[in-house]
């Protein structure tokens, strides 16, 4: 299952309030599958399940991964940029070494050569993501292509095809995170 696939979440009869063994196995999940994208998730095993225990909230209460560490606003097509893995998180571990949360950590930090610091936000305020997210559906010229050109919020990802692809083969992310390129 990919982990922008939402579980069902009426498993508890308190949805904040995710199981040790529903931690563990996401835990493992997101593990596994960042290992296999060049990821790796905080080696500091406790803080990660915190982590991941706040995700799990999280998707019970807006159906999504929203970043535990950021303000969600509620409305997937608002909070798209920051749902798990966020859009920042490449160029936060590329300059600081982890993402914002600091659940994804670069080579450095899994090393023990560095440890996650506190770090700016990147996203932008609110009527800025409203403005960019207004030009992207409306899209701009663009050569004649035989296809809409698609690209993955997360990774950068790029394909040419009539509709982006359920889920990245890089990065997992679903098929909402795309947004059309050229």
């Amino acid at each position: 299952m990919s982990h922008n696939t939402p579980r069902n979440t009426s498993r508890n009869k308190h949805l904040n309030s995710p199981t040790p063994g529903e931690i563990d196995a996401l835990h493992m999940q997101l593990k596994e599958e960042a290992e296999a994208s060049g990821y790796h998730l905080n080696p500091d095993t406790e803080f990660t399940k915190e982590l991941v225990r706040s995700l799990l909230i999280n998707e019970a209460r807006y159906g999504y991964w929203s970043c535990p560490c950021r303000l969600a606003d509620g409305e997937k097509r608002e909070d798209l940029d920051i749902i798990c893995p966020c859009d920042y998180r490449d160029a936060d571990i590329e300059a600081y070494d982890s993402c914002y949360c600091a659940l994804y950590v670069s080579e450095k930090v899994m090393d023990g050569e560095k440890t996650p610091q506190s770090i700016p936000e990147r996203r932008p305020e609110r009527k800025e993501r409203s403005q960019f997210n207004e030009r992207s559906e409306a899209g701009t010229s663009t050569p004649a292509l035989s296809k809409p050109v698609w690209r993955c919020r997360v990774c950068g990802y790029l394909c040419a095809r009539d509709e982006p692809p359920g889920v990245c083969p890089i990065c997992k992310a679903k098929k909402d995170r795309f947004e059309r390129f050229m």
